[in-house]
């Protein structure tokens, strides 16, 4: 018994060390890129999660060009600010959450079904910053399954559909002051000089 207690004490103290050694490096902050490991772990529990039946859903919604505007103007409005007009992710706020906002035009997005798509549009993806959207309505789901009709059509947008949605992006009222003070913020403390 005396051992068991030892060695629980031991790993106790070996996992704390990692611990502070990883957040003294940064690795556990949120500008840290997970591992390959953790991703795939990650991924591979999300789509466990998904229910087989909504993984298997075919898409209801027909790719129209009616349908692609509509949804390219929610995205504009809604999504872009993390996901960018093109599905980047590469927005102060996409690069800057752990872990960061994938590239929705990569083979990993694309790969998903529509079904997984759409849950994660309606329901979000847990230990990430993807918050669900559902409104618990038949119209808000076929603007969620809209949604997925534009991720399908987000690695071959065009130049003119992004010049459309980046006049749709909301515009904050302008402020000089206020936006140096958010740019500075989002740029980080500033590293002190060793004359300090």
């Amino acid at each position: 018994m005396q051992r068991l207690i030892v060695w629980t004490a031991v790993i106790v103290l070996v996992v704390v060390a990692l611990v502070l050694v990883m957040a003294g490096r940064g690795i556990t902050a949120a500008g840290h890129r997970p591992w390959p490991f953790e991703e795939r772990v990650a991924r591979a529990a999300w789509r466990f999660m998904v229910p087989r039946e909504v993984r298997r859903t075919s898409n209801p919604v027909t790719a129209t060009a009616d349908v692609l505007k509509g949804a390219r103007a929610h995205w504009a409005d809604h999504c872009a600010l993390c996901h960018d007009n093109d599905g980047s992710g590469d927005t102060p706020v996409g690069r800057r959450v752990y872990p960061p906002v994938p590239d929705l035009r990569g083979q990993r997005t694309q790969a998903l079904t529509d079904g997984e798509l759409f849950y994660a549009i309606e329901h979000g993806i847990p230990w990430t910053a993807m918050p669900g959207w559902t409104t618990n309505t038949h119209e808000g789901e076929m603007q969620s399954w809209a949604l997925v009709r534009l991720i399908r059509h987000l690695p071959s947008i065009t130049p003119d559909e992004l010049r459309e949605m980046e006049r749709l992006n909301p515009k904050p009222p302008v402020n000089p002051q206020e936006e140096k003070e958010i740019e500075d913020f989002l740029k980080g403390p500033a590293k002190k000089g060793r004359s300090e």
